[in-house]
């Protein structure tokens, strides 16, 4: 009788997202990892609370850096995305909040696309900004001379979105990768929209992937997560720039995170650093919830991308539609980075704008019936809103204009639905705009 397997290396993507992370459960053979509602672990000895406490030993301490059950999503995360291992946390929100408060402090810079999420936009220049680290934005991300401008020597990193949302203006993420290498800096990439599954930024340069896993890899809408991976080929004491809580030592007599852990330094560091310390845990219950997500991520996302090709291109030729952001088109502006980085896909997340301005928005929006108008993305179920007066209402209006935030941009997040459904809703919702344009 042979063993069950637990080393999944080599193994499809398929194979790995319901199975990578596993690991045997010999009391009663439970199948499905369980969820650990533990707040703290018992101690073997005096002997081994001293060594989990100075990091000797890397059992069970307390849940607010490692539990048994994240252990098994966090795994799994790391063996999709590539990355030498991987952090759960309770929110995408908290996840970036982990990583660039890790890297930079008071007095030093980030620098981002302009165009990433507007929650993420907010949080930068307002909470980062309030504990003194600036953010620098890139309008034109290809072009090289803006990138060259902003960087200085006190800039800590890049970050980027693989799909921001809502103008699906795709990134090409080994361009970028290049100028972050030129000046020695880590680029950091949010890969919710895309999700491992369309792209992996780790192979094309990144060295830190971020997830709000409430999203795509949950895609049930049920729980909060979020997700950090760590790529370990980031030389953070070969750069020019300082990094002193990874290369500086731990503790008196210890060393530094980088030595201790060498390609797993920064997964350890924002483990029993950064994230141990803002408290940022995840439920172990939201956490099994992710796991359960993942497992069908592979067949979640083909219905998804094959849906909103439909729905973009259906759109595209609809007469109460100005235009619509979707990279997958032939003739939109990103539609070559779609080609090459992403196999001619653009997610499922997108914009389009409706003639008529605010008043035809609010019609259209207000006259769907199958499509949720709600918040989120990700969900196996279609979603829309109207991001001027929601996630952008905070803008300014000149910032919103060159966002390309218009008065009649709705943002669609397509799901799982059938898709001549989803189009049903959109087409009778547009039917209204029809009518109120002929008075």
């Amino acid at each position: 009788m042979l063993p069950p397997r637990y080393d999944w290396d080599g193994f499809g993507f398929d194979t790995r997202q319901v199975h990578a992370g596993e690991i045997d459960e010999p009391a009663h053979g439970a199948r499905i990892a369980p969820i650990y509602l533990s707040a703290a672990y018992r101690f073997d000895s005096f002997a081994q609370a001293e060594a989990r406490f100075t990091g000797a030993d890397e059992g069970q301490l307390y849940s607010r850096n490692l539990n048994p059950t994240h252990q098994v999503a966090e795994r799994r995360i790391a063996a999709l995305e590539g990355g030498s291992g991987a952090i759960v946390v309770g929110s995408g929100q908290a996840a970036i909040t982990a990583v660039l408060l890790g890297l930079a402090g008071s007095g030093e810079r980030i620098v981002s696309t302009a165009s990433i999420y507007s929650g993420t936009r907010i949080l930068f220049d307002r909470t980062f900004a309030r504990l003194g680290v600036a953010s620098d934005y890139v309008r034109e991300p290809r072009d090289e001379a803006e990138w060259d401008a902003v960087i200085g020597p006190d800039t800590k990193a890049i970050f980027v979105e693989t799909i921001p949302n809502p103008k699906n203006d795709l990134v090409d993420v080994p361009a970028i990768a290049a100028i972050a290498r030129r000046h020695g800096i880590p680029l950091i990439v949010d890969n919710t929209v895309a999700t491992p599954y369309l792209v992996r930024p780790l192979e094309q340069g990144a060295d830190i992937v971020i997830h709000s896993s409430t999203k795509f890899l949950s895609g049930h809408g049920a729980a909060l997560s979020g997700a950090i991976v760590d790529g370990g080929r980031f030389d953070w004491a070969g750069s020019p720039r300082s990094f002193p809580g990874l290369t500086a030592p731990i503790g008196h007599g210890k060393p530094s995170f980088v030595d201790a852990y060498g390609p797993r330094a920064l997964e350890a560091y924002l483990r029993f650093g950064i994230v141990n310390d803002l408290g940022a845990a995840l439920s172990p219950v939201n956490s099994f919830l992710l796991q359960q997500g993942i497992e069908t991520l592979s067949l979640r996302m083909e219905r998804h991308l094959a849906n909103a090709a439909a729905v973009a291109a259906w759109l595209d030729a609809h007469p109460a539609v100005e235009s619509v952001d979707f990279a997958g088109l032939p003739g939109n502006p990103y539609n070559d980075i779609a080609v090459r980085r992403y196999g001619g896909h653009a997610g499922s997340v997108f914009a389009f704008t409706v003639r008529g301005g605010r008043e035809a928005a609010a019609a259209f929006f207000d006259s769907l019936r199958l499509i949720s108008r709600m918040t989120n993305i990700g969900d196996v179920r279609s979603m829309a809103l109207h991001p001027a007066t929601t996630t952008h209402v905070s803008f300014s209006a000149g910032e919103r204009a060159r966002l390309g935030i218009g008065d009649g941009l709705i943002r669609l997040s397509i799901g799982i639905e059938t898709a001549a459904d989803i189009i049903a809703d959109l087409d009778s919702a547009l039917g209204v705009v029809v009518d109120l344009a002929q008075g």
